[in-house]
């Protein structure tokens, strides 16, 4: 199959080593007997080329608590490699080998894709390298629940994914990579889950630039308008704009509080979680298109999308919350409060220490300022607060 021969070679193996720190039993414990000597333990997974000079895709949860990870080509070569940078959020890794011969594997779309189409999975399932099995896409868009976390915009397919196929290729019938696998159903073997290959292209492309995922900004924060009662949908009817920051794309594109935001770049917005998907895929500097409907009329705006202001994170609390925020030795502190403000109603006091925002703990004002832009389209932002050697959670609502 010519689909086949084309992405092949493109699609490694991979194995992580870790080392497992092993307890002592009962029996060590009382006979004094060390039993924290560790083992080391091996996953198997796959990945994909997309540079020749050795840039390497799989996902973060193949690679991550690593000791020693090798790629095995599909030449049989097999070569050490490091990890670049990695994003537990978006399950992506990037790593690097030396090697000469290697092929990248070409890039397609997912724009045109259809429910139906055929879909091809390469990868290594249980170890078993090279392994092909076909199927059709099942579904876009979907969203899936892990344990910790919940993931957005996948590709379903019922193309057989196994253990061992993280990280390696979903492609079409050209052998253009569409989605890199990524997660399957427990007892199911005809549901599985990719990556989309527009955001595995951001997502690389900000790991090999700052090392990390920087989250794309508008400056617009919006919740999800709910079906009325008598009118039962499994989703909303799009996404109804709460507030918009000043001089920011969203108000220079001309939306307003109030609007309902119900396609972007000809993808319907059904929701808050819609935009926010379709928008990570979309690199700084890039146009969207964008329609929303306004006093029962649809207007259609153009907004460029970018990166969040440096001092985005320092604003919002500033602006927001009523708290300004300084580092110093032994963290960072709030250092004024103003009166009046949620912060002061909810008891917050000069001195107190800041420990987290959103679930992330900070130690630095550019923690407060990554936090802070990632969860900025949130309808609220939740603080952990220091003082007197206990912590409490306050959880502010933002317009």
């Amino acid at each position: 199959m010519r689909a086949v021969e084309q992405i092949g070679p493109s699609v490694v193996n991979i194995s992580a080593e870790r080392l497992v720190q092993r307890r002592a039993t009962p029996f060590q414990e009382f006979f004094g007997v060390p039993g924290d000597r560790g083992r080391r333990s091996e996953s198997l997974g796959s990945g994909v080329v997309l540079d020749a000079s050795g840039i390497v895709v799989t996902n973060d949860h193949v690679v991550s608590g690593a000791s020693r990870i090798f790629v095995t080509t599909s030449d049989g070569r097999e070569l050490e490699a490091e990890v670049l940078g990695a994003d537990a959020d978006n399950d992506l890794a990037v790593l690097k080998v030396d090697g000469k011969g290697l092929k990248p594997v070409r890039l397609g779309t997912t724009g045109d894709l259809m429910i139906g189409e055929a879909a091809i999975a390469v990868g290594n399932p249980f170890g078993l390298s090279n392994t092909v099995t076909t199927g059709i896409v099942s579904a876009l868009q979907r969203t899936v629940r892990g344990e910790t976390r919940t993931y957005t915009d996948f590709i379903q397919t019922d193309a057989a994914i196994n253990p061992g196929n993280s990280g390696g290729a979903l492609c079409n019938v050209l052998g253009e990579l569409i989605g890199i696998n990524t997660a399957i159903v427990g007892g199911a073997n005809t549901i599985g889950f990719a990556i989309p290959v527009e955001r595995v292209r951001r997502i690389v492309d900000d790991l090999l630039r700052f090392g990390e995922v920087k989250p794309v900004w508008v400056g617009v924060r919006g919740t999800t308008v709910t079906p009325e009662r008598g009118r039962p949908s499994s989703r909303g009817l799009g996404m109804r704009v709460r507030s918009v920051y000043p001089a920011s794309p969203a108000e220079e594109a001309g939306l307003e509080p109030g609007d309902v935001v119900v396609s972007l770049n000809g993808r319907p917005v059904e929701s808050r979680e819609d935009f926010d998907t379709l928008l990570a895929s979309v690199p700084p500097g890039q146009s969207v298109s964008l329609e929303a409907r306004r006093s029962g009329e649809l207007r259609k705006l153009s907004l460029a999308v970018a990166r969040a202001p440096e001092d985005l994170g320092l604003e919002v609390l500033r602006r927001e919350i009523g708290i300004s925020v300084a580092q110093a030795r032994g963290g960072l502190f709030v250092t004024s409060v103003a009166r009046e403000s949620p912060a002061d109603r909810k008891g917050l006091e000069r001195g107190d220490v800041l420990v987290a925002v959103n679930g992330r703990r900070v130690s630095t004002l550019e923690d407060v300022a990554r936090a802070v832009e990632r969860g900025y389209g949130r309808s609220g932002l939740v603080l952990v607060v220091g003082r007197g050697g206990y912590a409490y959670t306050l959880t502010f609502g933002l317009e």
